[in-house]
């Protein structure tokens, strides 16, 4: 499963949630779901707005964790 990596981002660079909601300018109920791993979908405008703002790449701003119970 592919997560997003934000929390990990954030205490390296010192910054805090709420922080990046301000950047982010998204209503605070998809911000909460998609900091929280809990949506299926990131728009490609908000993903390269994270990577300006960590100054990072899209592979270092998502991980993949394998689950060993997921069905393909």
């Amino acid at each position: 499963m592919v997560k997003l990596n934000a929390i990990n981002l954030l205490e390296k660079n010192g910054k805090t949630k709420y922080w990046l909601y301000k950047q982010l300018g998204m209503s605070y109920q998809n911000f909460s779901k998609m900091i929280n791993n809990e949506t299926k979908s990131i728009r490609y405008e908000v993903i390269d707005i994270m990577c300006d703002l960590f100054s990072c790449t899209p592979n270092e701003l998502f991980i993949r964790e394998i689950d060993e119970n997921e069905s393909r």
